[in-house]
């Protein structure tokens, strides 16, 4: 009798810790429409979607989305920790205050549209590709230096630019 109580507490206290220990965790499917699009997520590359994200963020907090793909526009979101009620959550919080901080989660899935870019700004890109993406501190320096070994600038304006660029960062 007393080892049959003793499992029924040890079965009982197993079950409440799972219950508190899952109820911290949300996850999300990440998908674009394409698919196969690059995804940042707070600023940091993670993959392609389709994506799973998983996190253990508190109620409110927010993820900062950008998906990339060649031939469509950047697309820039985010998602919030507020999107659904999670029951595990609330029944933890009856044995323990602390899971209420995870009270809500994330929607199952998520689908992002991404809009095709226009033929005009497709043209651009690929008649003048310098445009898409910025150069360089490094980059700039060595064709201004390149400029004053061909001699097309002289020392002094090549000394002049060269401050512009490296001032830059001060303004």
């Amino acid at each position: 009798m007393k080892t049959q109580r003793m499992m029924t507490k040890t079965v009982s206290l197993l079950l409440a810790c799972s219950v508190l220990l899952t109820s911290c965790v949300s996850t999300t499917l990440i998908k674009s429409n394409p698919s196969g699009a690059r995804l940042y997520l707070n600023g940091e590359p993670v993959g392609t979607t389709p994506y799973t994200h998983s996190d253990t963020k508190i109620v409110g907090t927010s993820t900062d989305v950008k998906l990339e793909k060649e031939g469509y526009e950047t697309l820039y979101t985010y998602f919030t920790r507020d999107e659904e009620i999670d029951v595990g959550a609330i029944i933890g919080g009856f044995f323990v205050v602390i899971p209420y901080l995870w009270i809500m989660k994330y929607k199952p899935s998520r689908i992002y549209d991404m809009k095709p870019v226009s033929a005009d700004e497709q043209k651009e890109m690929t008649a003048n590709p310098q445009q898409t993406q910025p150069k360089s501190k490094a980059d700039r320096l060595r064709e201004l230096k390149q400029l004053l070994d061909e001699k097309i600038l002289t020392q002094e304006e090549y000394e002049k630019e060269k401050k512009k660029i490296l001032d830059e960062d001060e303004q």
